[in-house]
């Protein structure tokens, strides 16, 4: 039987469907070159089936920041690049930075445009924030995948549970809490990796590579009983420990996180009871 037209908008018969607002967490490339085939070899080697990370991303949606560049659609390595998205398990859903010609030439291809990327405001500063000793060795950024400042969850999404590790961590080894927090109760030795998009705990000495707020939360943090590490990030600020870390931290309860400026500077600073 067919249902009137009326049938359905008086409300007669139950919708197929409901519009609900959603959020969702994606990862912002921002493109600092105009060689796209530069861009899209990093991330094979940092993110494809035989590179560096090859387990990071999981068909994650990605938007393609264009702000740093005056690039013009359509680029003949344009299909390069979206070989590497594929290749990373990175789905390409928006971009940003485009000037109106290129951006109805992306949407034509399928993306929609990207707000701009909120900017950090700056939490008052405290007394103890104020006093707080940064860290002395310089910093540097992530160069290759920068993640976006976009809401985490879906309003309905359930949340994500605390991933919990109870053995040392081997040279080699990795371990990624996609969505939450980490809590490490072994060893992190030299040559292993733990990544967190929340925090990470490490009851135990760290040694290894310590990444947390790895898909952009700036007050994600790292802390450790005992902070001996080679690399620790925060939101892709990081510093690496060529240089040594201060004396009322090297080897202590530590924690790691951003300052509250807004300047992006990592702080590392003693736990104190």
């Amino acid at each position: 039987m067919t249902v009137p037209p009326a049938a359905v908008s008086s409300g007669a018969v139950p919708a197929a469907f409901e519009l609900k607002s959603a959020q969702l967490t994606l990862v912002a490339l921002v493109v600092k070159t105009h060689d796209l085939a530069i861009v899209a070899a990093e991330l094979v080697r940092s993110f494809g089936p035989k590179g560096e990370s090859p387990d990071f991303f999981d068909t994650d949606g990605v938007v393609i920041d264009f702000t740093q560049t005056d690039i013009v659609l359509p680029h003949p390595q344009w299909e390069m690049l979206m070989k590497a998205f594929g290749a990373c398990k990175l789905v390409p859903m928006a971009v940003r930075g485009l000037d109106p010609a290129s951006l109805a030439v992306a949407q034509r291809l399928g993306l929609t445009e990207a707000p701009p990327e909120p900017r950090r405001v700056a939490a008052p500063a405290t007394k103890a924030a104020a006093s707080a000793p940064a860290a002395p060795a310089p910093l540097a950024k992530a160069a290759a995948v920068e993640p976006a400042g976009v809401p985490a969850l879906a309003r309905d999404a359930a949340p994500v549970p605390t991933m919990v590790v109870t053995k040392p961590l081997r040279s080699g080894q990795k371990v990624y809490a996609r969505g939450g927090d980490l809590v490490v109760l072994a060893m992190v030795n030299r040559g292993a990796e733990v990544i967190a998009d929340g925090n990470i705990h490490v009851y135990a000495p760290l040694r290894g590579k310590a990444m947390a707020g790895a898909r952009g939360n700036a007050g994600a943090r790292i802390f450790s009983l005992c902070l001996e590490p080679e690399l620790v990030s925060i939101a892709g600020i990081y510093r690496t420990t060529e240089k040594e870390l201060a004396g009322d931290v090297l080897g202590k309860p530590a924690q790691v996180r951003l300052s509250d400026d807004g300047n992006e500077k990592l702080i590392i600073e003693a736990l104190k009871s």
